[in-house]
């Protein structure tokens, strides 16, 4: 059995979250500079695609957050079965790795106590925190940070079996329609299919954390991504819902085994600063 030390995990939180915070991913960042190219010279999209540029590329270089909003801390751990933690919960390692990265890289409180008496934290914590057991003694974490704007924006409906792709196909379209700009645009879609009312919506935002192009490796599905993602270009909403393209930059799609009288879709956006980052310990 594998012990792991509580301060390694809150050290990798709070590195991890300084990092996401100011560098964009890599393929994040070739993805937009591959839309800038291949912009119409003189258009809106080029425009705002090279503002969108010359913002992450001032972000990185003066080590200041590429968006104000340094987001909910979205956390996904998969933990071996043949480790254990040293002392105290993961959740309390974790949130103490979010409450040092914010004091340390002066990233903005925006987590509030109780959803209606509204009391800031001002600490960002609780994160929001996914354990997904595994075997082995591996432990990957990875640290999501979700801004409100398009975290605003996602969806969960209820679908009848019968409604099968076709229906799935029209709620993502009418979701990524329906948010206009106010997820900032060109996205990056996260779909979850099936589990359960609760599963979905986790399934989306996991769905988040591949990198651009990493296509489903079921061959049904990996199609599928790409016909979403082309359908959601061809709609023409593009940069900030300003008009042209891309709308998104790519689209991932989860799945999980459902009941047989269910069919639950969520949709969750990421907007243009898809901030990610992982390790492992």
């Amino acid at each position: 059995m594998r012990v792991l030390a509580s301060e390694a995990l809150t050290s990798t939180v709070c590195s991890l979250l300084k990092e996401a915070c100011v560098v964009l991913p890599e393929d994040v960042s070739e993805a937009l500079k591959t839309a800038l190219a291949s912009a119409d010279d003189g258009s809106r999209s080029e425009q705002v695609l090279e503002l969108i540029c010359e913002n992450a590329s001032l972000a990185k270089n003066d080590k200041l957050p590429v968006c104000q909003d340094t987001g909910t801390t979205v956390v996904f751990i998969e933990w071996g079965a043949q480790v254990s933690l040293d002392k105290g919960t993961l959740q309390e390692a974790v949130d103490n790795g979010v409450r040092k990265a914010v004091e340390e890289a002066y990233l903005r409180r925006s987590i509030v106590k109780d959803p209606l008496d509204r009391v800031n934290t001002n600490d960002n914590t609780p994160a929001s925190l996914t354990v997904i057991p595994i075997d082995g003694e591996k432990v990957k974490v990875t640290v999501l940070p979700k801004g409100a704007g398009c975290e605003n924006m996602t969806k969960l409906i209820m679908l009848r079996p019968a409604d099968g792709k076709d229906g799935v196909k029209k709620a993502v379209i009418e979701a990524v329609k329906n948010s206009g700009g106010n997820a900032c645009p060109p996205l990056v879609v996260g779909v979850g299919l099936g589990g359960d009312g609760s599963k979905a919506p986790t399934l989306a935002k996991k769905a988040l954390t591949r990198k651009i192009g990493e296509r489903n490796k079921n061959e049904f599905y990996a199609d599928f991504e790409e016909e979403l993602k082309a359908e959601l270009n061809a709609t023409g909403q593009g940069p900030l819902g300003l008009g042209g393209s891309p709308t998104v930059l790519d689209l991932f799609i989860e799945t999980s085994p459902c009941h047989i009288a269910s069919l639950p879709v969520a949709i969750c956006l990421n907007c243009h600063a898809a901030r990610c980052a992982s390790a492992e310990l």
